[in-house]
């Protein structure tokens, strides 16, 4: 029973820890990495608290040394899909009805055990086998799951606040309730904080979860299931099953119980989704919840003011950090004529000191695309590049799978903007520029607004405040997450909400309250403390 009103911890976002040379943090990672490197881990699937084994397995493999088997995963069959619906319809009844302040305490419980004993496991997992070097682990699988779970808990509280007026005589009040149902939960590789926040967000709102994660994250989502267990998430709340998308998606979305998909992925899957939900729209027993984040063709515009070194510093970082495989990396650039020597100069130095490798090394800045798939499309795009007249590789262009998935950070120059590397999403560690002649400015901002069907995120670079107006104008509609003289990656939860429109997702900005508000359905309460007995209106008189 509720028993005050109560204040959750203010949250802050988790510091980022320095990894430097002799630090304890450095240490102590390097050394979970090496054991677990070394280990074979065997992966259940989880329904319903308990450890499902099949005996269909699929092996797990680092991306930078896929020779190498670090465990198995054990892939489900329908009746397992079955079971993980029923089992999480079962425990809604109990966990529907938890107090918000017994499920916000098991989320914050699990930012503090991720903040401190899980962290160089988490971080470990997601270097090893999803190829993230030191940094971009510790921004991600630690830093922004942590920030994911303490910042949801205080939006939670927000919306809750959120009540109507009444009037004299009358209270109204609002209950935020949880679907009818259970929300079906798909999550990518490429963020570990992604792939806990889905179920999570949901699971937080008092929904009951089957998720899906990516072939390629799973090492990192077993650490996710150990974290929340031990922070107390009830058997069911949580399901989680591998293996067939086709049929676990099947099994899903033919359930008159699912009421909600919350997906990360590609555009194209998204809208198959969509299509699939829709064909079976008489068949549930409400209208379910579509949230989605896709693909997208993010973009650097610079103009004739900006600096050229910042200019190159960002297309550096934001097109080669992770590979290239964020959502939001810089794939397109636009700069103008007189200040591309300069960037170019400043660009070959940065690239040619970029050193790849395993992330065992932490002074590796890049390492390898996650499975083979992905290496032969991005070579195949690079290859492409020879039999073209109008496009050149002007630094990195070069790849190796033998060892593992690397690909060098690559730069293509082309004469014309809509060359095939600069409309579409490659997800690799290659940036396509295009030097357009200093008065054409205004032109060029319409090719970075029409050249895609994306809307993701971008980035404009100038010193002059007329010209940032006018391209924040011009380009509206090319960006969910918009930023100015700076890279386009990089969001943190609570700062920056993360989303984009168009083909690149339905904008319901993961770490807001707005994400939050979709896991809800909203019952009005209205109280009479006077009840009238007359039918009558005054005008009858």
């Amino acid at each position: 029973m509720d028993r005050g009103f109560f204040n959750v911890p203010k949250a802050v976002n988790e510091p980022v820890k320095s990894y430097a040379p002799g630090s304890p943090e450095r240490e102590e990672v390097l050394a979970t990495y090496k054991q677990m490197f070394s280990s074979n881990v065997d992966i259940p699937m989880y329904i319903n608290g308990e450890e499902v084994r099949t005996e269909n397995t699929r092996n797990i493999t680092p991306p930078h040394d896929h020779k190498h088997v670090v465990g198995q995963y054990h892939l489900a069959e329908k009746s397992n899909v079955d079971t993980a619906i029923a089992t999480a319809l079962e425990a809604r009844e109990a966990w529907s009805r938890l107090s918000w302040m017994e499920r916000a305490s098991i989320f914050l419980k699990a930012a503090e055990l991720l903040a401190g004993p899980y962290r160089a496991k988490m971080n470990a997992a997601t270097m090893i086998a999803q190829s993230k070097n030191l940094h971009q682990a510790e921004i991600d699988a630690a830093c922004e799951l942590i920030d994911f779970f303490r910042f949801n808990v205080q939006y939670m509280t927000d919306i809750f606040k959120d009540q109507p007026d009444s009037a004299p005589g009358i209270w109204n009040r609002v209950e935020y309730r949880p679907l009818e149902g259970f929300v079906y939960a798909i999550t990518p590789f490429n963020f570990t904080a992604i792939a806990g926040n889905l179920p999570a967000s949901a699971a937080m709102m008092g929904n009951v979860v089957v998720w899906k994660p990516s072939d390629h994250q799973i090492y990192s989502a077993k650490v996710i299931v150990d974290l929340l267990k031990e922070a107390g998430l009830p058997d069911g709340v949580i399901n989680v099953v591998y293996g067939d998308p086709v049929m676990i998606t099947d099994t899903v979305l033919a359930s008159p119980d699912f009421s909600g998909l919350h997906f990360t992925g590609s555009t194209f899957v998204f809208k198959e989704l969509w299509k699939q939900i829709g064909v079976n729209i008489h068949n549930y027993k409400t209208y379910p919840r579509i949230v989605g984040e896709t693909g997208g063709k993010d973009f650097i515009w610079a103009h004739n003011s900006a600096y050229p070194l910042q200019v190159a510093t960002a297309i550096t970082r934001g097109a080669f950090e992770f590979q290239g495989q964020k959502c939001s990396a810089a794939s397109r650039a636009y700069i103008p004529a007189s200040i591309w020597e300069e960037v170019r100069t400043h660009l070959a130095k940065q690239v040619a000191e970029i050193k790849m490798g395993s992330p065992e090394d932490p002074s590796n800045f890049v390492t390898a695309v996650i499975h083979e798939g992905s290496f032969d499309k991005i070579a195949k795009y690079i290859d492409n590049v020879a039999d073209s007249n109008d496009a050149e590789i002007i630094m990195g262009g070069n790849y190796d799978k033998s060892k593992g998935y690397f690909i060098e950070p690559t730069v293509i120059l082309t004469t014309n903007p809509l060359y095939e590397t600069m409309t579409t999403e490659l997800f690799g560690p290659v940036i396509t520029i295009y030097v357009y002649e200093d008065k054409d400015w205004e032109a060029s901002l319409k090719l970075v607004d029409e050249s895609t069907e994306y809307g993701l995120t971008g980035a404009i670079f100038s010193t002059d405040r007329y010209i940032i107006q006018k391209a924040s104008e011009a380009l509206e509609n090319a960006a969910g997450n918009f930023y100015i003289n700076d890279k386009p990656t990089g969001a943190v939860v609570g700062q920056q909400p993360f989303g984009g429109a168009r083909a690149s997702g339905t904008n319901d900005k993961a770490g807001s309250a707005q994400n939050l508000l979709r896991w809800a359905s909203v019952r009005l309460i209205k109280e009479t403390f006077v009840t009238p007995q007359d039918y009558k209106y005054p005008f009858l008189g």
